[in-house]
């Protein structure tokens, strides 16, 4: 867990404190900054996880490409099965999907028609 998260929620939960004594007490200066404390560590917190979520990411992407070195048939065995249980799960964006691939690849090989050159005569 990142420090950014746990202060961040602790920020949070101090706004929120805040904000609802500015209410009891009628204060709108105190209100308004408990709302902006809480902002900050929501904001704050938010930042945490996306460190965190992005840690993950690059060990799991680490580990998977050490594991596809070291045993490239089962890593292909493994990703093609994954790719299939994937489009029997949702076979409407699999097509969507390979539709958009399709749909770019035959933009990028169309070539432009050929225009005469200047130089021609009638």
């Amino acid at each position: 867990m990142d420090n950014d998260r746990i202060v961040g929620s602790a920020k949070g939960y101090a706004g929120q404190v805040e904000n609802t004594l500015g209410e009891l007490a009628g204060d709108a200066k105190t209100q308004a900054a408990g709302r902006v404390r809480e902002a900050a560590g929501t904001a704050q917190n938010l930042y945490g996880q996306a460190k965190d979520a992005a840690r993950e990411t690059t060990e799991a992407a680490a580990s998977y490409a050490k594991q596809a070195y070291e045993n490239p048939g089962d890593a292909f065995r493994d990703g093609s099965q994954a790719l299939t249980k994937k489009v029997q799960e949702s076979p409407l964006s699999s097509l969507l999907v390979a539709g958009g691939i399709g749909f770019a690849l035959a933009l990028m090989l169309m070539r432009p028609p050929r225009r005469p050159t200047r130089d021609w005569r009638y």
